[in-house]
């Protein structure tokens, strides 16, 4: 189990059964929330009857703010006042104005949150005050955080932000004895995860692991729905010369009427959708009255399901496994009922049978709710092991992206990495915190920037500066800086402001592939310059401190070299760089036999010389835990001579 012990969460909170904690699904479309009873997750039905709420608020014209099936109901008469998959822009700067307030997106999914908690107080008869909420594997640090202040608005002690997949493995793998790897596929309202997961049983113990984690933030049932949406107007515009996505109530009811056409095709061939009274023409009143086939559907939707299948093939990959060793597949979400997509599934996992053992609608809350019981001390004996879904990082000298935790890397998690100063007497060094996967820091995310100031004067190298990243239980960085010889440090934690949106993560991920190339070319280049400045700095500090002891001739010949090397370095050529850079190496080994033909046996024979027994590398420092790298103020930074 010492593989386990970075990503080992405490659950034996024997001193916390005190008020019961909840389990909710905060979906894009519908939202569900659990909660355990005498040991077995019980979905809570809302004051209207149903096991699932809409995600949708809504505004009534007197300021009554309505949530669920009744801010649904009305949302062709009060479409400006209406908000629906809101999930989308969790953690961005999206905001809509009604009456004169700006409401962001957390300010949305709390009133869908406190509908759900309402609910679950009225089911109990008792306040519920803790809560373990989801969020799509693929979230990012921005995301994660909006969804735990959405928590917090709504009055809820968000015990946990738990991955959606992770969650639904957690409900479905619980009481498997035998040790297997399994597939959650998660096709949502608004977000695709894919994540494979080993469950089974280890010293008594069940356990959950994440082994890999991919997806898309903007992936899900709106988009299928949308097509549907756009081709009933062609078709309406083609008929009737209307345009009818100028109308935003005819816009709605086509949407209400697209998620309808998707659930009835699920089942059967063909639906009819019929829409009385879309809209009006000087000859009046038209309606729209039109047949849609599976195969039609199929066809409108046949790239978005392409698009499942690259997050996939990148789980397999990363996770390292063959699509064989797969022993279960597990469906969640709504989307997944599509047939197409029980189809590709089948396909991608070799025509394995997806599991029909749970409800797609209700496993990510069952998951969330045994969660729940597990931090409340109610389920005992329960590992659960997530991972974080990118790198992260900061940028070293020649801007190179220098990783700290690796993408999957199981959380929580803390690493840590000691950097030292770039010039000499530097009094500060800027921390430039990154999220992705590309080589060159400038073509990832940018997180975060901060200074660590306060450092004592002393030569470049010297210094240590230790940059830890702590990501939390629930995916949420921390990042600090110290100077280890001062005591000075410097935290942050990386908050909403920081949004990666979707586009961003899926940009990293295909220029990751595209550009790995280049990317590579570009850091050697840099790491060239970057050991042949060293080595310069290295030599000059030598022949300096051992001007006495060094032969004229040799000294001629050393600063002959430095002198090339010098000029090559104000150009581009890394090869001319690298050649005079052995070169100088090579010379400068003649430095050390001098000194040494100079010196009595057994006397000193000082400090070996720059480049003796290496080439262009730095030559090793007398601490072997500090990692070779510079931190410069004010301009790129790299790793160097690692």
């Amino acid at each position: 189990m010492s593989d386990y012990e970075s990503g080992r969460l405490n659950f034996d909170h024997k001193d916390v059964l005190m008020a019961r904690a909840v389990g909710i699904d905060l979906g894009t479309t519908n939202s569900v929330v659990s909660i355990l009873e005498g040991g077995e997750p019980t979905v809570i039905a809302n004051a209207q009857g149903s096991r699932t709420t809409p995600s949708v608020v809504a505004f009534a014209k007197n300021g009554e703010v309505l949530v669920g099936e009744v801010a649904k109901r009305q949302a062709v008469t009060n479409v400006d006042r209406t908000i629906r998959s809101v999930k989308r822009e969790m953690g961005t700067t999206w905001s809509q104005e009604i009456d004169g307030k700006k409401f962001s997106p957390q300010q949305i999914s709390a009133f869908v949150l406190q509908k759900l908690k309402q609910d679950a107080e009225a089911y109990l008869g008792e306040k519920i005050t803790d809560a373990v909420i989801t969020v799509p594997a693929y979230f990012n640090d921005a995301q994660r955080q909006a969804t735990k202040e959405a928590g917090t608005i709504a009055g809820l002690n968000v015990l946990r932000i738990i991955n959606e997949p992770t969650a639904a493995a957690l409900a479905y793998g619980l009481d498997k004895d035998k040790d297997q790897t399994i597939l959650v596929f998660d096709l949502g309202g608004g977000t695709f995860d894919v994540s494979l997961l080993d469950v089974g049983q280890e010293d008594g113990h069940g356990f959950v692991e994440v082994k890999a984690t991919s997806g898309d933030n903007h992936l899900g049932g709106d988009d299928w729905d949308q097509r549907i949406v756009d081709e009933l107007v062609k078709r309406f515009q083609n008929g009737h010369g209307v345009d009818l996505s100028k109308d935003k109530m005819a816009l709605q009811r086509l949407r209400e009427a697209a998620e309808k056409a998707k659930i009835e095709l699920s089942s059967q061939s063909e639906t009819n959708i019929n829409l009385p009274y879309i809209t009006a023409s000087a000859e009046g009143p038209l309606h729209l009255d039109e047949k849609l086939t599976r195969a039609e559907f199929q066809r409108l939707t046949a790239d978005l399901l392409e698009r499942c299948k690259g997050p996939f093939n990148q789980v397999i990959k990363d996770a390292g496994i063959k699509v064989s060793d797969i022993a279960h597949v597990v469906l969640v979400g709504g989307s997944t009922r599509m047939p197409a997509v029980t189809e590709l599934v089948k396909e991608l996992t070799g025509g394995k049978e997806p599991n029909k053992g749970v409800n797609p609608d209700e496993v990510v809350a069952i998951g969330a709710a045994l969660q729940a019981g597990v931090l409340k001390g109610e389920v005992k004996d329960v590992l659960l092991l997530d991972v974080t879904p990118l790198s992260l990082g900061i940028e070293t000298k020649g801007g190179i992206f220098t990783k700290i935790i690796e993408r999957n890397t199981t959380i929580p998690t803390k690493r840590s990495e000691v950097f030292t100063t770039a010039e000499d007497n530097q009094p500060s060094v800027q921390i430039q915190v990154y999220q992705g996967e590309r080589e060159i820091a400038a073509y990832n995310k940018k997180l975060a920037t901060f200074e660590l100031t306060g450092i004592a004067p002393a030569p470049r190298g010297i210094p240590q500066i230790e940059v830890t990243f702590d990501i939390d239980a629930n995916g949420i960085v921390n990042v600090s800086a110290k100077d280890l010889g001062t005591g000075k440090e410097q935290t942050m934690t990386i908050t909403g402001g920081s949004a990666l949106p979707k586009e961003d993560i899926e940009r990293m991920m295909r220029e990751a592939e595209s550009y790995a190339e280049e990317d590579k070319r570009r850091r050697e280049e840099a790491e060239t310059r970057n050991n042949a400045d060293s080595l310069v700095y290295q030599t000059e500090k030598f022949v300096s401190e051992n001007a006495d002891k060094i032969p004229d001739d040799v000294k001629t010949e050393v600063n002959d070299s430095l002198a090339e090397l010098k000029k090559t370095l104000e150009g581009t050529d890394s090869a001319a760089i690298r050649a005079a850079a052995e070169k100088l190496a090579t010379v400068s080994q003649k430095m050390g036999a001098a000194i040494y033909a100079q010196s009595q046996p057994g006397g000193e024979a000082g400090a070996g010389a720059p480049g003796a027994g290496t080439t262009a590398d730095d030559g090793q420092k007398a601490d072997e835990d500090v990692v070779e790298a510079e931190i410069v103020d004010d301009e790129p930074k790299r790793e160097e001579g690692k």
